[in-house]
């Protein structure tokens, strides 16, 4: 199926590795250009260079800075290369905060969690919706995470940050712009195998003091599917929502989990 984005620009968040490199390297695949953003500098010009030798034409601009700080969106509008604030598609991605218990959060670590899970991902938005309905094309997908279907007890800071993102893009996305060829999702991954989920299965392992596999397998088999996710399926499903074929798709939060949320709703 030609998705009908080929020549369109993408920026994409946490791009380096993960979900987000899923997501870039699928719109790559479809001859989409991409800014991707990430911090570490060197993981990400090797991913970055990667995407280049298996997308040959399309431009691929890797900026390595922090999108969740004002100077870090300033680099991304202003890389060489790049569209500036004109991109057709963004695909909002920023690390999660990390677990524990909401008695020991004070008040700054709900404000790092507020600022990089819901307001950067608004501000992105704020910056790029106005010029996409000029055009008459825009896909916003926001990576957010299962845990906003069913919250998970241990991770407080981002059950809250991005429910409250969730919220703001209920409302917005039913807004003028949605008349003007602009759609904005969410997407809220279960378990995908990525660095951020072997971390967590270490850190279980570690606690319950049982080997890794061990605690891997336990885990695949809560999930129907009885595996994990990849981030090339994850970025299949972006690139399909960022699709001309996904016009009629707005408001939504699409649920890739291998069917492990148990409910009808």
């Amino acid at each position: 199926m030609d998705l009908g984005i080929k020549g369109k620009w993408a920026l994409v968040g946490g791009a380096s590795k993960g979900l987000g490199w899923g997501c870039a390297s699928a719109l790559a695949a479809e001859g989409v250009n991409v800014v991707m953003v990430a911090r570490g500098a060197e993981t990400l010009e090797a991913a970055a260079s990667g995407l280049r030798r298996a997308a040959p034409g399309v431009q691929v601009v890797a900026v390595a800075a922090d999108i969740t700080t004002p100077e870090g969106r300033a680099a991304v509008f202003a890389a060489p290369g790049g569209p500036g604030t004109d991109f057709d598609i963004v695909v909002t991605n920023a690390g999660g905060p990390p677990p524990g218990d909401f008695r020991d959060w004070d008040r700054d670590a709900w404000i790092r969690a507020v600022d990089a899970n819901m307001l950067t991902p608004i501000e992105l938005i704020k910056a790029t919706v106005d010029g996409m309905a000029a055009r008459g094309f825009g896909r916003i997908v926001n990576i957010t995470s299962s845990a906003v279907k069913a919250p998970i007890d241990i991770l407080g800071l981002s059950n809250g940050a991005r429910s409250g993102l969730t919220g703001f893009v209920a409302g917005a996305a039913r807004s003028a712009i949605a008349a003007r060829g602009v759609t904005l999702n969410n997407l809220l991954p279960g378990k995908f195998d990525t660095d951020r989920l072997r971390g967590t299965i270490a850190g279980a392992a570690s606690k319950s003091g049982q080997p890794v596999d061990t605690v891997r397998a336990q885990q695949e088999a809560q999930i129907p599917a009885k595996r994990f996710g990849t981030p090339q399926e994850f970025g299949a499903i972006c690139a399909f929502l960022c699709s001309v074929h996904a016009a009629y798709i707005n408001g939504q939060n699409i649920l890739p989990d291998g069917g492990l949320y148990p409910g009808t709703f």
